[in-house]
């Protein structure tokens, strides 16, 4: 058999030099498949260069993210950890302790919520602050800042059900988050932000009634102290990756990140876990001759 170039394909020209045996070896021993492909793939070094992202952006429409949410509904962290130890992922997603929430409703629990995650990552500056200058060119040089450098592009796909999950610069004494853009999120869909670092005015914040947890205060504004550095990116945050599409769980006891790829199994487990406690503790409510209230209903 001839290619149209005149040459015998690979195959043949194997068996005829190397006879069967050897040539099925040889091929056998050749990369193919998914190997294969990964192979052809495999970044070059100018795009390396260039900065290369290793770690896919999965996207989930705004139908797939409201069914989701409804099995997450009602959900405390405390059951989505028992779900989370009943899929193999004990102590996974589990954010540091020291990212809770700036302000607590012990009535209504109306600091706890349940997301789908959207994140952004602002990185410490390494540009130098404003000098000392005039009012007009000092309100001008703010503005470029935030125009050019330290933006909020994330607003843009903020939708019903999303959680904000921010990796700032917890170091910078920056302020990223306020109690205006925070309506403005909310506004958009936004159900609670989440970042490692801080926040300012936390007051006006828990006033307002918009779910945060962070770290600690952080007085300063963006400008000469942080830039946007990606969206929709895998982040870091108190300790967890959390990736796009991934499902926030938050209250008093802290915050939690569930790999979307195994959501629907922890939510399940955890849904278990919460109608047997409020059962029990409705038996001991009334026991004690306690009023009830929202945490058994």
């Amino acid at each position: 058999m001839q290619t149209e170039k005149g040459k015998m394909p690979v195959t043949l020209r194997l068996l005829a030099y190397l006879g069967v045996g050897a040539a099925l070896m040889l091929l056998a021993a050749s990369p193919s498949g998914p190997a294969a492909a990964e192979q052809k793939t495999a970044p070059t070094a100018e795009e390396l260069r260039a900065g290369k992202g290793f770690i896919a952006t999965k996207v989930y429409s705004a139908k797939e993210d409201e069914r989701i949410l409804k099995l997450f509904d009602g959900l405390r962290v405390a059951d989505v950890t028992d779900g989370m130890d009943k899929v193999g992922l004990t102590n996974i997603g589990l954010m540091s302790p020291e990212i809770h929430a700036a302000w607590k409703d012990t009535e209504h629990y109306t600091h706890r919520f349940v997301g789908v995650a959207v994140t952004a990552r602002y990185v410490p500056t390494n540009k130098p602050s404003a000098p000392a200058m005039a009012t007009e060119a000092f309100d001008k040089w703010v503005g470029d800042w935030y125009s050019k450098l330290s933006s909020e592009p994330f607003t843009a796909i903020i939708r019903k059900g999303t959680a904000l999950v921010l990796d700032d610069a917890p170091d910078s004494d920056v302020g990223s988050i306020g109690s205006n853009n925070i309506m403005g999120w909310k506004l958009a869909g936004c159900v609670g932000v989440v970042t490692n670092a801080t926040a300012r005015d936390t007051d006006e914040i828990a006033t307002e009634k918009v779910p945060l947890y962070f770290r600690k205060p952080g007085r300063g504004i963006r400008p000469g102290r942080n830039e946007i550095e990606s969206v929709n990116r895998p982040i870091v945050c108190g300790g967890v990756l959390v990736e796009t599409g991934d499902v926030i769980v938050a209250d008093g006891d802290g915050v939690i990140v569930v790999p979307r790829a195994k959501a629907a199994e922890v939510a399940e487990y955890a849904q278990a876990i919460i109608i047997g406690d409020k059962a029990g503790r409705r038996q001991l409510y009334k026991k004690l001759g306690l009023k009830p209230d929202d945490s058994i209903k």
